[in-house]
């Protein structure tokens, strides 16, 4: 066998393994976002994660410290598909108007789901009670933020930076409070109620 054939073949094993550990890693996922809609994240456990997609709990920890990183990814998933059709409309938004319009669209999405905002509730209780998960859930990429706020609306504001900074923060802890509300089972305040809100105070804080 020459030293072509051995690098030839090298590659392809190598590609094979990075392919069977893509599939391990996705059936997983899949498991895990069964596992956690039907049990909640308290009381789902890697065991159950790892039997419901008949692999054993080693394959887990070659990807996962924790199911709350597994969540952390499943999270991040379904976030950037939300906000990849959000950025897509601001693309296309005129004006301050039509950009709060598409921001609040995303975030009834978001609530809709009504099942996932309730584990994604459970599991920020945790969170916040585990250092380097509570680290993490603080980025971005997992939760709204002011400076999120500021750079959708830096595009249609002027000199506004700061007031779209203070509007992210409220809405922000709108948002979550009308989590936490809901969890608890008060559901006089509803998502129509919220958009109403947030509408007034975008209003005020762009002036």
């Amino acid at each position: 066998m020459t030293i072509g054939h051995y690098m030839k073949g090298g590659i392809f094993m190598v590609s094979r393994q990075q392919q069977k550990s893509e599939t391990t890693r996705s059936e997983l996922m899949k498991a895990a976002v069964k596992t956690f809609k039907e049990m909640g994240f308290e009381e789902a456990t890697i065991s159950e994660i790892t039997c419901e997609a008949g692999y054993a709990k080693g394959n887990f920890y070659r990807y996962w410290s924790s199911k709350g990183d597994i969540f952390l990814d499943i999270m991040g998933q379904k976030l950037k598909q939300h906000r990849d059709k959000r950025d897509e409309k601001l693309a296309e938004a005129k004006d301050f108007d039509e950009a709060l319009e598409i921001v609040l669209d995303f975030l009834t999405t978001l609530l809709d789901d009504s099942r996932w905002a309730d584990i994604f509730l459970e599991f920020t209780v945790h969170a916040a009670k585990t250092k380097d998960l509570r680290e993490k859930l603080l980025q971005g990429v997992y939760r709204l933020s002011p400076e999120i706020f500021a750079d959708i609306f830096d595009p249609f504001t002027k000199n506004k930076r700061a007031k779209m900074e203070k509007l992210g923060a409220v809405v922000t802890a709108l948002f979550e409070g009308f989590l936490i509300q809901h969890q608890l089972g008060y559901r006089k305040f509803n998502t129509k109620d919220l958009r109403e809100v947030i509408i007034v105070l975008a209003e005020h804080y762009n002036n």
